[in-house]
Order: structure tokens, then sequence, then C-alpha cells
């Protein structure tokens, strides 16, 4: 079973049967950066999601919306950051980048603020570890647990395609759910997901302790505050926004078709029919040497016995992703304009 191929058949069925965003293999630890991947992360919407949406198609930097820049009158930048000045530097431009700060200058100095106040746009993120065979659990248990005891997301889950027994579910953590998804005979579309177990909310709101270093009858540990905890959230929420689903390339090489994917449904892509008349699916490399989803970075190129060389297919996934969610590739913003203002960019 190809861990790849079911993330990204999952994913395409979370888009289109969730509302909100998905997202694929984003940081989720605090005090270790990079110490914990989430396969997936599924962002549920908030009051103001609308509003998240109009603002920008980028992740806007966590430093930016965490500074006293706001939307009010301009404040000098360096006055607005408790940082490092190169962070600030860094997030400034970002921010600007993404359309949600705009600059000006006045007396050869630079001032910042806010396009827009930055809404509440998140209900709830759901983190999905994907195991399709609990034979080869792999860290499995570890990642659970830390999930669990860092208290970052709302709800963990375990997506897998075995057969989910009470051993199974015995060692795995009280309060991770256990989701059983059925995939067509192809493996290429997800057809049902059975819920096993439902998911205990975790405590987002308290301290979290994330486990750091592990060693024989010692684990070193992190206490992270609320506070932290929350900053990380909006960032991880921000990540996920901007970089979604689709970080995944196709391979030049003519055994590979595009192939469109929506629930149980599946049509070849011919690479030359245009964006508007493509089926309303999730566009995913298959191989038909290979019989399945691959991974064009890793399991393709002159190597493979079924290669042969082609023209990497045109596929335009922003349009896709737009077409599917309420993401906005290009939204109007809220930019507005100050007459007598000597701007720069």
């Amino acid at each position: 079973m190809s861990e790849f191929a079911f993330e990204l058949a999952l994913c395409a069925h979370l888009e289109g049967h969730r509302e909100g965003i998905v997202a694929r293999q984003l940081g989720g630890s605090v005090a270790d950066p990079g110490g914990r991947i989430l396969d997936i992360v599924c962002v549920e919407p908030g009051p103001e999601f609308a509003d998240r949406v109009a603002l920008t198609a980028d992740a806007i930097p966590g430093a930016a919306i965490e500074s006293a820049v706001g939307p009010g009158r301009a404040r000098y930048w360096k006055d607005a950051f408790d940082c490092h000045r190169e962070r600030a530097r860094r997030a400034i431009d970002d921010a600007i980048d993404a359309g949600f700060f705009e600059r000006e200058r006045r007396n050869g100095r630079e001032y910042v603020r806010q396009v827009a106040r930055y809404p509440d746009w998140v209900d709830r993120l759901v983190a999905i570890e994907n195991k399709p065979d609990l034979g080869r659990p792999g860290d499995l248990d570890r990642q659970l647990r830390t999930d669990v005891s860092l208290g970052l997301v709302d709800v963990a889950i375990l997506a897998t395609e075995s057969y989910v027994t009470r051993a199974h579910l015995h060692r795995l953590p009280d309060a991770v759910g256990v989701w059983r998804v059925h995939r067509t005979d192809r493996g290429d579309a997800v057809t049902e997901i059975e819920v096993v177990r439902e998911p205990t909310s975790l405590a987002v709101a308290e301290p979290g302790i994330e486990p750091l270093a592990v060693q024989p009858g010692q684990t070193d540990v992190a206490v992270v505050s609320p506070e932290a905890k929350a900053r990380m959230r909006r960032r991880l929420a921000e990540r996920a926004y901007g970089k979604g689903w689709r970080t995944y390339a196709f391979p030049g090489c003519r055994s590979c078709e595009p192939e469109s994917v929506s629930g149980s449904d599946r049509e070849s892509v011919p690479a030359a029919v245009s964006e508007t008349d493509r089926t309303d699916g999730a566009t995913l490399p298959y191989c038909a040497w290979k019989g399945g989803v691959v991974d064009a970075r890793s399991t393709c190129g002159p190597s493979c016995p079924g290669y042969e060389a082609a023209d990497r297919p045109a596929i335009d996934f922003e349009a896709e992703r737009a077409r599917r969610t309420p993401w906005d590739p290009d939204p109007e913003g809220e930019r507005r304009q100050q007459s007598g203002l000597d701007r720069f960019t």
C-alpha cells in the first residue's frame, strides 16, 4: 500500500465532502519545530471565514498577525514588532506580498498598516494521521501520543485501510478517533469512510506537553503554554490556507496520465483539454504501468522500466482548487489608498 497514494485519495475525498480547507504535510509541533509533521490538516471554517477568503489567497506570516500593526493609523515598523529585526523585515515583506500589509514612507521612515482587520476564521483544526497498513505502524504510537499530550489540534484521527481490531484500539490513545477508509480497486479514489471510533476533543486551551527526545527509560519534554499553542494554531491554519494539499508533481512520462477523481468517480483527463472542460474532480498522477497513483519526485524517472519520456501535463492546480473549494486565488482584498502619501513597494 502506498501511503502517498492513500493520502492524495483521502485529501481529494475530504475536499469534496467537507467544508473548509484541506492541507497536507504541515508542521504540528511547538517547542521542536519540524519534530512532528501532520499528514493531513482540515481547517473547519469559523464565523469570519468569508472575510479570510476575501483578504488574500496566500498564507499570512504569524509575526505580522502578532505584531502591533493594525488597520488604523500606520505605525513605524520598528515600534510594531517584538522580535529580531531580520524576522520582522521578513514578516513585513511577506505580509506585503500577500496583500495583508501596505506600507508608506514618511520623512525617509517606513510605516506599515493592515489592509483589514485579521478575521476570526478558524473553528476547529482536525489532524489526520495516515497509516493504511496497521501491520507496518512505524512511529504511529509516538506520533499520536504527541498529538494528544500537546493538544495543538482540536481532534486527532487515525485513517487506515486495515481491519481495526479491539487490540488495535487498545494500543491507541483513547482520545484518537479511528477511520477505516475504503478505496476503489485501483486505489485512486475513496468510496467510503467507516467511522470505527469518534475522536474526543483535545485540551487546546490548556498547557500541553510536547515530547522532545526519547531515550531508554527517559523522555525529555517541554511544557507548552496555551498562548504558545494559540499562536501555533493560527500559524498552522495560515499555512494550511496558503499551501493546500496539491504539492505533488506530474512526471514527464507517457505512462502517467492526469486522472480526475471526486469521491468514487474518476475520469481520465487528456492533457490538452482546457480547464473549463475538465470534470469537477481532483487531478491525480495515475501511472498505467505501475497501476496506481505515483509520487513523481521519488518513484519516477529513466530508471523505471515503464518510463517513456513525454511532456509534463499542464495542470492548473490553482484553478482546480478554486473550482472545488471556497479558496479564491485572486481575491479583491480590502487595500485602501490614501492620497498624499509617498508610497513604495
